[in-house]
């Protein structure tokens, strides 16, 4: 007897994908990296023209400033602009923004069951990124919208926002060989 996948349709011999990917995007968090940017700009300005009548320190404590506020908001924003997810056959890995930082592997085999989230909000989370709370667990949040909860072997949960957050908890649920939310095992 063939055990035919739920996805592949009768008769074709296509076989069921050995791996799932996702990825969500914030736009709205270019704006931020933006004003980033327009912060570094002021500092670079602030000491390349330097003509402050009221001493130096004043101007090196204004140009270190603006410098260091602009680099933390660019570089914070653009983590995470966007998050990619990639579901194989023994695990889950979470990346963040284009350098792929910070990034998360989970075992699905300390996984304890998946479940499909319709909204998750940031300001449920305290915002965007790399967010934990004790109540809640750990997330990745970079914008409002789907996405799936994990629940861990310790307990704990982790949640991530991605477009097409069922089709994920579908091929997870596969893999751990769970059955589908409303389904008894048996039926």
């Amino acid at each position: 007897m063939t055990d035919h996948p739920e996805s592949a349709r009768h008769g074709s011999s296509q076989a069921p994908p050995t791996e799932w990917n996702g990825r969500a995007t914030n736009r709205l968090q270019w704006l931020l990296a933006l004003a980033g940017a327009g912060c570094v700009a002021l500092g670079i300005e602030l000491a390349v023209d330097g003509a402050w009548t009221s001493g130096i320190a004043p101007l090196l404590m204004s140009v270190i400033g603006c410098l260091a506020a602009g680099l933390l908001i660019l570089f914070g924003t653009l983590a995470f602009v966007h998050v990619a997810v990639k579901v194989d056959g023994d695990s889950l890995e979470v990346r963040c923004g284009h350098a792929g930082l910070p990034r998360r592997r989970i075992l699905l085999s300390h996984v304890t069951g998946a479940e499909f989230v319709p909204r998750i909000n940031p300001r449920e989370w305290g915002g965007w990124g790399y967010r934990w709370r004790p109540e809640q667990g750990t997330a990745v949040v970079v914008r409002k919208g789907e996405g799936m909860a994990l629940r861990l072997g310790d307990g704990r949960t982790f949640t991530v926002t991605v477009d097409d957050a069922e089709a994920a908890v579908r091929f997870i649920r596969q893999r751990m060989h769970l059955p589908s939310p409303g389904k008894r095992p048996g039926d």
